[in-house]
């Protein structure tokens, strides 16, 4: 086993056993991706002060995301096919979230159903909505996530159209792999991951087939899918799905401070500012840049959050100091998944907790909730 010492690590061991379109599914942007690239690109242009004669023998990471205690200031984001980076993949990073302490993210398009994740969990999870035409199910969506005790309602808004990602037209994507046969001489080379897919009954969408009328095998569900994401969503959607649901609401997508005051007027507890990790829009900013305006045209009236492109504790760290309050991982929990299933989610948040830990000591700082701008050598 080789020795694990950085979330690249785990990224190049995903992308020797996982089969090549679910690994590119994961590690892809849209179009040329650029966006996809600036993400992770512009963290470390983000320079940190280094200080010396503190006494930072007793160190806190432990915070807050909308009232509920974290053991540092990181969710697992809501992740697509994720049961097809390792068999019964979401169950697997949902137990390890749990125990490191920090929130798991269930999407939509998930493998494993809300309920499979409930059955194998004690903490409650946060569940991700997309919105489509069909508002029926929709209502049952939220409904199956108040009955898996959710403690949380996160709703994706830069998903109204699917923007179009090369790898995954190339690779054909479909959940399980079409037996062409490329992909039979693929998945010859990957025998754990083939192994590990036979021991469980979880393949497809599991919060969708058999919860819709005439949605029962793949091909019927790749059709529904095809028609079912909403380009009239709107911000009266929002009131409609927030009055729904009545819990805390978590408003994903957000890039632009305009938007983001209209996030504050919706009555969210907390915004997420992401480009979809680079797979919606080609061209946006990174997240990471996007972070210091809108968390100064919002100010403290809500949450502000960040996902994309974070790949160590320093990115995390960084985030904090441009004033979010939280940070999502998506692709950092994926590498460890496909890596090493369950042990490798738990190696990525131990690699993340440790540098966040180390760097912030080495920032002079002891609190990660006193982290600030101050800790920066220059403000971006």
């Amino acid at each position: 086993m080789p020795v694990i010492t950085c979330i690249e690590d785990l990224r190049r061991l995903a992308q020797r056993r996982v089969p090549r379109m679910f690994y590119d599914y994961a590690d892809s942007g849209s179009w040329a991706e650029v966006t996809y690239r600036a993400n992770e690109a512009d963290f470390p242009g983000i320079q940190l002060r280094q200080r010396v004669a503190i006494d930072v023998q007793t160190r806190n990471l432990r915070t807050q995301m909308i009232g509920q205690d974290v053991a540092m200031p990181v969710a697992l984001a809501p992740t697509g096919f994720t049961g097809m980076q390792h068999a019964d993949g979401e169950i697997l990073a949902a137990r390890a979230a749990e125990r490191f302490g920090i929130p798991f993210t269930l999407s939509t398009m998930s493998i494993c159903s809300i309920e499979d994740v409930a059955s194998h969990t004690k903490a409650p999870f946060w569940f991700q909505l997309y919105v489509m035409r069909d508002r029926g199910f929709i209502e049952r969506l939220i409904e199956r996530a108040r009955a898996a005790r959710c403690s949380a309602l996160m709703l994706t808004l830069d998903l109204q159209i699917l923007a179009q990602r090369h790898k995954d037209l190339k690779n054909g994507l479909s959940a399980p792999p079409k037996p062409t046969l490329a992909n039979l001489i693929d998945l010859a080379t990957k025998p754990r991951w083939c192994l590990a897919m036979l021991g469980t009954r979880r393949r497809q969408f599991g919060n969708i087939v058999g919860h819709v009328t005439g949605v029962d095998d793949l091909s019927s569900l790749s059709a529904w899918t095809a028609q079912q994401f909403d380009p009239r969503l709107s911000w009266d959607d929002v009131a409609w799905i927030r009055n729904r649901w009545g819990g805390k609401l978590i408003l994903k997508g957000i890039m632009d401070p305009e938007d983001a005051a209209r996030a504050v007027a919706s009555g969210a507890d907390a915004l997420i500012v992401s480009n979809h990790g680079g797979r919606q829009l080609d061209g946006a900013p990174s997240a990471i840049r996007a972070l210091p305006p809108i968390v100064e045209a919002v100010g403290s009236r809500i949450e502000v959050w960040m996902d994309g492109g974070i790949r160590s504790g320093q990115d995390v760290l960084k985030a904090i100091a441009l004033g979010a309050r939280g940070t999502l991982i998506g692709r950092a929990f994926l590498y460890g998944l496909g890596a090493l299933g369950e042990a490798g989610v738990s190696r990525c948040l131990e690699i993340i907790r440790n540098e966040l830990d180390l760097t912030m000591a080495l920032c002079g700082r002891t609190d990660i909730r006193d982290v600030n701008r101050s800790i920066l050598w220059s403000n971006p």
